[in-house]
């Protein structure tokens, strides 16, 4: 009888149910939360999916995320070794090269003046380092919260990792998927608040053809300049390039359909459990994960602004060939943010057609991002 008693009481031991605290059931309630937003509205299921789930995995068991040396057999949990590929900077690089792989840069070598409104939306970025600082983090964690400006989760995991952040990667990486996630609902109330009906009703002219010769050259040229430039931003936008140039080339297409589809979606799985797997209650429900979410949230909203204003400028300067919807564009969540231009454009004129316009400015976003994360590097000597 003794034995039958102390074999159930270990199986009770054994359970999670001793073991979940009040933090706990808070993430698990915000892992199903997220879950919810993805599979019933749509919010960006590729990224929210694996983030949620990763986050509910960690709180009912965290040995899951668990480094060898805490473990009684030497062996570490499942989502450690995918959270090192993460800290290692191996996942962001991949999610580049894919994303160059499915992206045409077509509109953005159509029209080069694109590259000033991704420049401008990238406002956001260094208005948040300086808020970061004032709110008492250190210059390294600021500069990586900031980039969560420009809704860019790859690259705000690369540059935690890179400024040894990774104490804030959970939080930031969180925050920054979130808000590329909730592109749909935070833009369009700024867009419209900074821009009247007659400006947002601004019908451009189509942008011109692209030779092919043109859209090889692109990737290649901009690697030389950017990289000899800033040197640190090799890892991305050097990835982001070469995947690029795979889609453009025509003679890896292989290589182009293996980047653009399998590889990217293996590798958006294993960022996006492991990212959701740093969210244990113990680790993310600080003061200092609800600053982190705050000034992401600002900074995400000053760079939409930015890009905006910057907009409105350029539609002045040309005469009202510009729309400025565009400009929100600038921020680096692509193609959500084009979208929602094209979205918000199409409110007020059905006929208006701006999706090809404002992807420009979305490219010239991802290079923006990259080339601030680069500079933060340079300027720490990372």
């Amino acid at each position: 009888m003794d034995y039958i008693v102390s074999t159930l009481t270990n199986l009770l031991h054994q359970t999670a149910f001793l073991n979940l605290t009040g933090g706990n059931l808070l993430m698990i309630f915000v892992a199903l939360f997220f879950l919810f937003l993805a599979i019933r509205y749509g919010f960006e299921p590729l990224l929210l999916v694996p983030i949620a789930f990763g986050m509910l995995l960690v709180n009912i068991y965290p040995d899951i995320m668990a480094s060898p040396e805490e473990t009684s057999n030497g062996v570490g949990g499942l989502l450690h070794y995918f959270y090192l590929m993460d800290e290692w900077s191996i996942l962001p690089s991949l999610i580049f090269m894919g994303v160059g792989a499915m992206t045409d840069f077509g509109p953005l070598i159509a029209n080069p003046k694109s590259f000033l409104l991704g420049a401008a939306a990238q406002f956001g970025i260094y208005a948040a380092y300086f808020m970061a600082i004032f709110m008492g983090f250190n210059d390294k964690a600021a500069a990586a919260i900031s980039i969560i400006g420009g809704a860019d989760g790859p690259t705000s995991i690369f540059l935690a990792g890179k400024l040894g952040q990774t104490e804030y990667m959970g939080p930031i990486a969180v925050a920054a998927y979130s808000y590329m996630a909730l592109v749909p609902i935070i833009q369009p109330p700024i867009m419209k608040l900074m821009t009247t009906e007659e400006e947002r009703k601004i019908k451009m002219e189509q942008l011109r053809p692209v030779s092919k010769l043109e859209k090889i050259l692109f990737p290649i040229i901009v690697t030389i300049v950017v990289c000899l430039i800033l040197p640190t931003t090799a890892p991305l936008v050097g990835m982001l390039m070469l995947g690029n140039l795979f889609r453009e080339s025509g003679v890896v297409k292989q290589l182009q359909e293996t980047a653009s589809n399998a590889l990217m979606y293996i590798v958006v799985i294993l960022l996006g459990t492991s990212v959701g797997a740093t969210t244990s209650a113990e680790a993310f429900l600080k003061v200092e994960t609800l600053k982190i979410v705050a000034l992401g949230l600002i900074a995400f909203a000053f760079g939409t602004a930015a890009g905006v204003l910057f907009g409105k400028i350029m539609c002045v300067v040309t005469g009202g060939k510009v729309n400025p919807l565009i400009g929100s564009a600038g921020v680096s969540a692509v193609p959500m943010a084009a979208r929602v231009s094209q979205k918000v454009g199409a409110e007020a004129d059905p006929t208006n057609f701006l999706l090809m316009h404002a992807m420009g400015p979305n490219v010239a976003g991802v290079i923006g991002t990259a080339v601030a994360a680069g500079t933060f590097m340079a300027i720490f000597g990372v």
